[in-house]
C-alpha cells in the first residue's frame, strides 16, 4: 500500500507503518520511504534528511511499542 503524507509527522507515520508491517508511503517535499515488518526501511540515497527521517520515524515505532 502506497500513502502520502501531505505533513511530516512522525508519530502519525509510526502508526501507519506499525499497523501494516509492509509497504511504502511518500511524504511531501522529502520522498518515497520503504517500510517491512513495521520498521522502516534504511534508504538507499545520500540525503542527509531522508536519513533523518528513517531514524526519526523508527524512534517514534520503538516507543509505540512500549
Amino acid at each position: 500500500m502506497l500513502r502520502e503524507f501531505s505533513v511530516y509527522r512522525p508519530r502519525q507515520i509510526a502508526k501507519f507503518v506499525k499497523t501494516l508491517f509492509k509497504g511504502q508511503f511518500i511524504i511531501a517535499g522529502i520522498g518515497v520511504f520503504s517500510f517491512d515488518n513495521g520498521k522502516v526501511l534504511l534508504p538507499e540515497v545520500d540525503n542527509k534528511k531522508h536519513l533523518s527521517v528513517f531514524k526519526e520515524v523508527n524512534v517514534a515505532i520503538a516507543t509505540l511499542a512500549t
